[in-house]
């Protein structure tokens, strides 16, 4: 029976691939934030950001870049270590001493399981905590205040009341052609119409100028007037505007209370939210698929050395990115599934994988 347990062989590998994706990120995190502090760096200057809130705002970037270029860096690193270790003819060597091809996976599969999980863990709940802190500095420091709400907004509250508004203008702090129905099935039950309203922050209630009132009672029917009335509705004007950078920011029960929310308030597309959700669960296990990829592409020793190995690892990269993006983008602005469309690049490279496999073997 073969033993389980880890021999010199298996953390020999697995060192040499922990360290080189470690040192990968420092690197690629380094070079990314002085790439972003300077293209901000103006922003941080004339909105006065303390130097303090910059620092932990690049702490909280830090995750963001790393998760997002993740698969790549498993991926690049699994190419490098492995195409020095064919280049000192060390996997001839190991080969040559009766270890089989599926053997000298093993330490890869455990290494690309272990960071499999730690991605998997962080992306449902470590990185959107570092998401939430990060765009709160960008919405404070860097992108410009939103002024007026995107234009007839309609929600609904809950089962049978809908509530629709023109415009809001966040500096005035004050809507305008407000109008809320209750709806029993297909009959329109009372229906409220203000020229004008203002929501109170401390309060947490809105205030209606202008107010008409129709009511409907079988064949009966009433208006009312009011020049002023106050009404507590469960909304507030940051729901008047969809912002979809928030989905970065929720971890994965919340960002699921908020969709069920959405649907609930008529929101049609709600894909970004449902391809966001799929991606923290798919990108991880392409991360663990690009490193078997990685691992036998370059295990073989050929003229070009490293360098042909990278130079076709950067390629494989760009052709996942490109194949994500697409579906992605059939997924938010068509009617893709957005779990096919996260997964099928998963599905597509996991094939590439199995043919690279099933060639090595023979």
């Amino acid at each position: 029976m073969m033993n389980i347990g880890l021999k010199k062989l298996d953390w020999y590998i697995i060192r040499k691939f922990l360290g080189t994706f470690f040192y990968a990120i420092v690197i690629l995190a380094v070079i990314s934030c002085v790439i972003d502090y300077s293209e901000k760096v103006e922003d941080f200057v004339q909105k006065k950001a303390p130097l303090m809130a910059v620092v932990n705002y690049y702490k909280d970037f830090v995750p963001h870049i790393t998760a997002l270029l993740f698969p790549l860096f498993i991926f690049i690193a699994t190419i490098f270590f492995t195409s020095k270790l064919a280049y000192k003819s060390e996997i001839i060597a190991m080969l040559a001493g009766g270890v089989s091809f599926n053997r000298f996976l093993r330490p890869y599969f455990i290494g690309g399981a272990f960071l499999c999980l730690i991605s998997l863990l962080s992306n449902h709940w470590i990185i959107p905590k570092a998401d939430k802190e990060r765009l709160a500095f960008e919405n404070r420091y860097i992108h410009d205040p939103t002024y007026v709400s995107d234009r007839n907004v309609h929600l609904r509250l809950s089962k049978d009341l809908f509530v629709y508004m023109q415009g809001y203008d966040y500096m005035a702090n004050s809507g305008y052609h407000f109008t809320a129905e209750k709806i029993d099935g297909t009959q329109l039950k009372e229906k409220l119409m203000a020229d004008n309203v203002k929501y109170d922050t401390v309060k947490k209630i809105w205030h209606l100028s202008n107010v008409a009132i129709r009511s409907n009672n079988g064949m009966k029917e009433d208006i009312k007037y009011a020049s002023q009335m106050d009404m507590l509705y469960p909304f507030t004007p940051k729901d008047l505007h969809q912002d979809e950078t928030i989905k970065e920011a929720l971890t994965t029960p919340e960002l699921n209370d908020f969709i069920s929310k959405e649907t609930l308030r008529g929101h049609e597309n709600l894909n970004a939210y449902y391809v966001e959700r799929e991606r923290r669960t798919a990108q991880p296990f392409a991360g663990f698929i690009l490193t078997m990829i990685g691992a036998c592409i370059a295990c073989r020793k050929v003229r070009g050395g490293s360098g042909l190995h990278l130079a076709l690892g950067i390629l494989l990269s760009a052709l996942y990115i490109m194949c994500l993006q697409l579906f992605t983008t059939f997924s938010t602005k068509s009617t893709l599934n957005p779990l096919l469309a996260v997964w099928i690049p998963n599905i597509i490279f996991g094939t590439v994988a199995f043919v690279l496999y099933r060639r090595q073997v023979k």
